[in-house]
C-alpha cells in the first residue's frame, strides 16, 4: 500500500512557488558525486573543477556550491532539496533523481552502487529522514514502491567509451533508466582537435548498446568547438537525426563556453579561438531547431554556469527564451 500522508503533515503551507519546478507533476533532484579524475584525462575546454568539485563542472554553480557544503552526501542532498520543494508548496512525490558529476561508471562500482542507494534512503525516509538504510540497491528500491517519494527516473552521465553492455547491465541493476552521453561533436577530427580521448565509433556503439539495454538516451552536442564553423555545426546537427547510428532520445545543447584555466581559454587569449558568442548561437539555434524531429525533447539549452566565470561565449542565462 502506498503511504498517503496529508499536505499538512508534509509541511505544505499557502501558496506554490515557482510553479513550473512541478506543472509535470514530476520535481527534479540532482545531485552531484565526489570529485574523481576523468579517465582519458582533460579535454581543451574542460573546467577541471577545484578542490572537491568534480572534473567537469565548476564550484561556484548552485548544485556544486550544495553539494560541496553537505559533503558530497547524497542522502543529504536529496534530503535537502525534497526540503526545499515542500517549502516551496511542491508535493515531492514523484521525483526524477539526476546524478551529475561527469563519467558516473568510472567511479568504483561500490561508490556507485552506495551513492544510489543512499539516494533512495532518503526518498524512502521523507518527511522524517530517520537516516535508515537499506541492507542493499535491492531493498532500497523494493521499499521505495510504498514510499510517499518515489523515484519515476534515473539519470547518470558518462563518456561514449564507458558505455558497455558491462557498464548497461549494472547500471540497470542501480535502477537508472537514462543515461546522457557526451558526444559533443559528430567529426572525429574534432573530437582529437578539443583532445576528447574517444572517437565517433565509440558514440555508435555506446549509443546500440543502451538502446537495446533499454535506456533512455541523451546526447550532449557543444557548438562552437575550435575549427568549426557554422556551417559544419548544423551539418553535424543534421547528421544526429539523418544517420540511424545515432538517432538520440533527447537533447542538451551546450554552446561552447572558454573558461579561465582551461587551455581553449588560452587559445582564445592568443588569437587562435574565435568564442561562439550569444548572436553566433542564436543563429545556429534558429537554423538546427527544424531539424530537430518531434519525438526528441530538448531537456536544455547552454549549461548551467554562472556569468561570471566565463571569459568569453554565450553570458545571457536565458538563451532558450531569445
Amino acid at each position: 500500500m502506498v503511504l498517503m500522508l496529508s499536505q499538512e503533515c508534509l509541511g505544505f503551507r499557502g501558496g506554490v512557488k515557482r510553479p513550473v519546478r512541478s506543472i509535470s507533476g514530476v520535481v527534479v533532484v540532482a545531485v552531484m558525486t565526489r570529485f574523481h579524475p576523468c579517465p582519458h584525462g582533460r579535454c581543451l575546454y574542460c573546467p577541471k573543477g577545484s578542490g572537491s568539485t568534480p572534473q567537469s563542472y565548476v564550484d561556484s554553480s548552485p548544485v556544486a556550491l550544495r553539494a560541496e557544503r553537505l559533503g558530497y552526501d547524497p542522502y543529504l542532498q536529496v534530503q535537502s532539496r525534497l526540503n526545499a520543494y515542500s517549502s516551496m508548496g511542491h508535493p515531492p512525490s514523484k521525483v526524477e533523481l539526476i546524478v551529475i558529476g561527469g563519467t558516473f561508471p568510472a567511479l568504483p562500482q561500490e561508490y556507485q552502487e552506495w551513492f544510489v542507494k543512499r539516494c533512495f534512503d532518503a526518498l524512502n525516509s521523507y518527511p522524517n529522514f530517520n537516516s535508515r538504510e537499506a541492507g542493499s540497491i535491492e531493498e532500497a528500491h523494493l521499499a521505495n514502491e510504498s514510499a510517499y517519494s518515489r523515484c519515476v527516473g534515473l539519470t547518470i552521465e558518462t563518456r561514449p567509451d564507458r558505455a558497455s553492455r558491462g557498464v548497461a547491465d549494472f547500471l540497470l541493476k542501480l535502477g537508472v533508466t537514462r543515461v546522457e552521453v557526451g558526444v559533443q561533436t559528430v567529426f572525429d577530427e574534432v573530437l582529437r582537435r578539443v583532445k576528447r580521448g574517444h572517437t565517433v565509433k565509440d558514440v555508435v556503439e555506446a549509443t546500440r548498446t543502451l538502446k537495446d539495454a533499454g535506456f533512455k538516451v541523451v546526447y550532449h552536442y557543444m557548438p562552437g568547438l575550435p575549427g568549426v564553423d557554422l556551417d559544419r555545426d548544423v551539418e553535424g546537427f543534421k547528421r544526429l537525426f539523418e544517420d540511424p547510428d545515432f538517432r538520440p532520445d533527447m537533447l542538451k545543447i551546450y554552446p561552447t563556453l572558454v573558461i579561465p584555466g582551461t587551455e581553449l581559454y588560452e587559445m582564445w587569449v592568443r588569437g587562435e579561438y574565435e568564442e561562439m558568442d550569444t548572436s553566433k548561437a542564436l543563429e545556429f539555434l534558429v537554423k538546427v531547431k527544424p531539424l530537430i524531429p518531434e519525438w526528441v525533447r530538448v531537456i536544455r539549452i547552454q549549461r548551467a554556469i554562472p556569468r561570471g566565470v566565463v571569459a568569453a561565449g554565450v553570458k545571457v542565462n536565458n538563451l532558450r527564451e531569445l
